[in-house]
């Protein structure tokens, strides 16, 4: 299939030639093929995190995988191959909460009735439920990977590779078993790690209360606790205080009790203390308060925990920034109070702490006043409880960050589990030293957000009691004295005589046993899954390419969400530095989820790529600040079709069909080396920028570049192109347009691979076959360009900036402009290009002169007036006096020695700025006008000279016509009759300048206007319309010649 022809004339609609595009890397196998074509050069590595396929891809996906796209597209160009494979998070919660909601499944003995078999059965019937509409988004973005050769997590050599990491670990001793007390989710009735439990942090109300625990000692007293989840109450085992504070013992006149607190903390007590009806009766230290036994306040665990709890202890982690000093334990809902209870004998580390509280989060039997109740439902009544037993004492609201399930959207709670965990904070000082050596980009977010998460890891619980998931490998008795940990299917069937596993689920493994090596009873699998943070972090090693694997760790590049700082990044570099002993990366990008403008929702992807283009989506992602400057796409384009257009004329004028010449000489014109060095400097911005990953400064050097070439190079060689210098002249210019043009597909083929692919497919026909036999059916396989060292030209660039810095805009040319500079090597870069600011700047005549007498130069001097006065202090108002009468000679011999004393004042270099001007002589000020920048000064002789004007009108001629071609879809080489016609004898001044200037007319339109009368007939109109010069209108006519 060959490529569909341009059209230069037709409209050009940048979805459905994308389209186009899609249809012909199809047609080419274009992916596979750039992979053959690079094949045994060096191997470029990246890891891919998998998204699930239950939901569908939004922008923050495409936003990472446009990244993804970017960076191993250019290293494919650059040299290197380059595997692409999709993968698939296909476990955990994500898949099961959707199950769970369809079959109704609430709990664990739901799914023990229906059978984890039946259960994993309908989750893997989802798995893949949106993965046609993420293959054809993920093509529709023009990302190459290959979803034919996928991966799944649920695939049985993913999940061995699991079992093979975790095993490894065991092997070190880094796996322990633990009651801890971790972030619950009864959404979905499974732990979950920490990094988890902050991802969605809402601002709630909850009950605040103050509850009384009367002293066994003494009834009349009691310690005053203060807790925000009244429904750990039920579950109070002992109250905690700071050693080091200091307790207050007051006669409280409304209670008639005595209340013991923190001596800071009355406000919790009394809205204004010092109005507050009580009266200090003593004042205790915490250390003096350890030990004293209070009255529980409810009966229900007394029995079992009454002769060691129910007592006051004593520990640092108390604060006194809230609450009364004095914190209520529940030893089974606070990682510290479980700490504490074990600390001082309440419990021993094989104890499980009163958890009335089921999986669900429903109260059970062992509190019967509040069975059956969701726990944070149970607040209301165990207040009501509480306040019939003349224990609740203030009850208020409190406004605080709770922390939310972040896929069930259900409130978290903190319960004691029996965990699987890994010892991370043996290893912290080397994780933060593997960061360390990682590139980031941002670099900020490695060093602080990353890097203070890793300074404070704790370790990590892998386990979660679920279904669907990859089984933790651990076969044990029923004490946990005797645990084998598998690492592979072979020795799994080695161990349990089990053959011919080929699926290792839970409702697979689960029924095989181990032999016990003492002679005890057989080993069976424990329950727990793994955490699918843990799959993720795995990686699919070493059962599967092997070799490959080893070569290419660490990864070249890594890119993901902000979001996975404490997920993937995190559990890839602790998994990694167990096992490799370095960080998995050499380099990590961390980007933003980008949301619609106008709004909070985001958009549909497909509804912005089929009304804007995958391109322009692209473009936005990785620079969406620059890229809101409209019609970029159009400009580049709109270049490309003028180099086409202008090729054709030169074929229809010369009878040549014009062939890129790569190795044509550094051209003589002045304005060819200073684009072509520019192209050079694009080629080199982008391998240095690219090289350190930072994507986001190469779009804006491209609108530079594009903007270069459009409204400097072509704007200003047009009379070149279309032949006005003879035919060599414009073969050499048609050249360096095709160079700059081929230059930008190729550098830019990563970012924007639809429209160079388009612009690339009609340049192809004008490079010749060098002879090599490379496939260069695509932009996309050619070799990224070597910046051409011949072509850098900072003397040319420099020239040109110049021209570029001090340009007027005159539609009516003028006779004379003079240009002062004081510097001679000025007025030669400038000079060097008269040719084109005659043109541009419609003169006739340009005069440069460094001659300050004769050029009536004079100097004033002028102040940063606050940073002056700084300096000066109190002389600054004799300054700011006198400063107007000094002299223009005085400036100029400031500007020699640095030195300058203005009434008695001596200044030195800085402290003024200089301005230079040019002084009229008297009578020429409506003849000239003078612009400077304080560097450079013009004067321009604005007087109207009438053999001028006429010029002036047949430009202004020249333009109409041409917006007419352009309006009737005509191309550079379409022969078309001009004609036009005044009314009322108007226009003569017009006619006039026609017939003046028709040569220039003719080569500029192919055909001068003529008058409607001239007009024969018949022939086919192309546009009839009004059009105006200045205050006179007239009728413009284009017929096909």
């Amino acid at each position: 299939m060959s490529f569909p022809p341009h059209d230069i004339s037709a409209p050009f609609d940048f979805p459905q030639e994308e389209e186009k595009v899609i249809a012909y890397w199809r047609e080419i196998d274009a992916f596979q093929t750039s992979l053959k074509l690079s094949e045994g050069k060096p191997e470029f590595s990246f890891y891919d995190g998998p998204p699930f396929a239950t939901g569908l891809p939004h922008y923050g996906h495409l936003l990472t995988g446009t990244i993804k796209d970017i960076v191993t597209r250019h290293a494919h160009v650059t040299g290197h191959h380059v595997t692409r494979r999709f993968g698939w998070d296909t476990h955990g919660v994500p898949v099961e909460h959707i199950i769970d909601k369809k079959l109704q499944v609430t709990c664990k003995d739901d799914v023990m009735k229906m059978g984890i078999d039946k259960y994993n059965a309908e989750c893997r019937k989802i798995v893949m439920l949106y993965a046609g509409e993420w293959r054809t988004t993920v093509e529709r973005m023009g990302r190459w990977i290959d979803f034919d050769n996928d991966y799944k997590t649920l695939n049985t050599s993913f999940m061995e590779s699991v079992w093979w990491a975790f095993s490894e670990l065991f092997k070190k001793d880094l796996v322990y078993r633990a009651f801890k007390v971790m972030p619950y989710s009864t959404g979905l009735t499974t732990p979950l790690s920490n990094f988890e439990s902050g991802l969605d942090y809402r601002d709630i109300n909850d009950p605040a209360v103050t509850v009384a625990f009367p002293l066994i000692d003494d009834p009349k007293t009691s310690l005053l606790a203060w807790t925000t989840t009244p429904w750990t109450l039920p579950s109070n085992l002992a109250l905690c205080v700071h050693p080091d504070f200091t307790y207050l013992k007051i006669h409280d006149q409304q209670h008639d009790q005595n209340f013991i607190l923190h001596e800071k903390l009355l406000k919790t007590l009394y809205k204004d203390p010092k109005k507050a009806k009580f009266t200090k009766v003593g004042s205790y230290k915490g250390s003096e308060m350890k030990g004293w036994r209070y009255v529980p306040l409810f009966d229900y665990f007394t029995e079992q925990f009454g002769e060691k709890a129910f007592v006051v202890l004593v520990d640092g982690y108390v604060t006194d920034e809230s609450g009364t000093g004095i914190v209520h334990q529940a030893p089974a809902f606070g990682a510290d109070d479980h700490r504490i209870a074990i600390d001082n004998g309440i419990l021993t580390k094989e104890d499980y702490p009163p958890c009335p509280v089921n999986d669900v989060g429903v109260f059970t039997s062992q509190v019967p006043d509040f069975e059956g109740m969701n726990f944070k439902a149970a607040d209301g009544p165990i207040q009501k409880a509480l306040k019939a037993k003349g224990r609740l004492i203030v009850h208020a609201q409190s406004s605080h960050s709770y922390p939310f399930c972040w896929r069930s959207g259900t409130p978290l709670m903190y319960r004691v589990i029996p965990s699987w965990c890994i010892r991370v904070t043996n290893i912290i000082d080397e994780l933060v030293a593997n960061n360390n050596e990682t590139r980031w980009v941002p670099q900020n977010i490695g060093d602080n957000r990353f890097g203070n998460w890793l300074a404070n890891a704790i370790d990590w619980n892998v386990s979660r009691n679920r279904y669907w998931a990859t089984p933790i490998p651990l076969w044990t008795n029923d004490d946990f004295s005797e645990i084998v940990c598998v690492g592979s299917i072979e020795e799994l069937e080695r161990l349990s005589g089990a053959t011919g596993l080929t699926d290792i689920h839970r409702d697979h493994v689960d029924k095989l046993t181990i032999p016990s090596r003492t002679g005890g009873p057989p080993l069976k699998r424990i329950e727990e899954v793994f955490d699918c943070w843990f799959e993720s972090g795995s990686l699919h090693y070493p059962f599967e390419n092997k070799d490959l694997f080893e070569k290419t760790f660490p990864a070249d590049f890594v890119c993901e969400g902000l979001d996975q700082t404490r997920g993937w990044f995190y559990t890839l570099l602790v998994i990694s530095t167990f096992l490799k002993g370095t960080a998995p990366w050499k380099n990590l990008i961390v980007n933003g989820l980008v949301l619609a403008e106008a709004s909070t929702t985001i958009l549909i992807p497909k509804l912005v790529i089929n009304n804007y283009g995958a391109d322009a989506m692209r473009m936005y992602l990785v620079n969406s600040p620059v890229v809101r400057k409209p019609g970029v796409r159009e400009v580049w384009l709109n270049s490309f079709r003028f180099f086409i257009g202008h090729a054709n004329i030169f074929k229809k004028s010369t009878g040549e069909d014009f062939k890129y010449n790569p190795h044509a000489p550094v051209p003589n014109n002045v304005f060819d080396r200073w684009i072509l060095a520019r192209c050079q400097s694009l080629i080199k911005l982008v391998i240095v920028e690219m090289e350190a990953y930072r994507l986001y400064t190469i779009i804006p050097r491209l609108l530079e570049l594009i903007d270069e070439l459009t409204n400097w190079y072509i704007r200003f060689n047009r009379k070149r192109l279309k032949g006005e210098d003879g035919a060599e002249d414009t073969k050499a210019a048609l050249n360096t347009l095709f160079e700059a043009l081929f230059t930008l597909c190729r550098t830019m083929s990563s970012y924007t691979p639809f429209l160079t692919e388009n612009i690339y497919q009609s340049l192809r026909s004008f490079i010749p076959d060098d002879g090599s036999g490379a496939d260069t059916r695509s932009v996309h396989f050619l070799a990224f360009p070597t910046p051409k060292e011949e072509y850098f030209d900072p003397v040319v660039e420099r020239q040109v900036g110049r021209m570029q810095k001090n340009t007027l805009s005159l539609k009516t040319p003028l006779k004379e402009l003079y240009i002062f500079h004081a510097d001679p090597e000025y007025l030669a870069d400038v000079q060097s290009l008269q040719r084109y600011i005659e043109s541009e700047l419609n003169v006739r005549d340009v005069v440069f002169s460094s001659d300050e007498a004769a050029s009536g130069i004079e100097y004033k001097v002028v102040a940063d007036w606050p940073v002056l006065g700084r300096k000066l202090r109190k002389d600054l108002g004799r300054v700011k006096n006198a400063l107007p009468n000094v002299t223009s000679g005085q400036v100029r011999q400031y500007i020699d020695t640095g030195s300058i004393v203005v009434d008695g004042i001596q200044l030195v270099e800085g402290d003024l700025t200089v301005q230079r001007n040019m002084q009229l002589p008297a009578g020429m000020t409506d003849q000239f006008s003078v612009h400077t920048d304080n560097d450079v000064v013009v004067r321009l002789d604005i007087v109207i000279h009438p053999e001028l004007q006429g010029e002036w009108l047949a430009r202004e001629m020249t333009n109409r016509v041409q917006r007419f071609r352009k309006k009737a879809g005509l191309q550079a080489t379409d022969e078309v009759e001009v004609y036009y016609e005044f009314k009322n004898e108007e226009g003569g001044d017009i006619v006039a300048a026609l017939k003046q200037h028709e040569e220039f007319l003719r080569k500029t339109l192919g055909a001068a206007p003529r008058d409607i009368q001239h007009r024969a007939g018949g022939e086919v109109l192309l546009e009839d319309d009004t059009q105006k010069i200045g205050d006179t209108e007239f009728r413009l006519v284009i017929v096909k010649a």
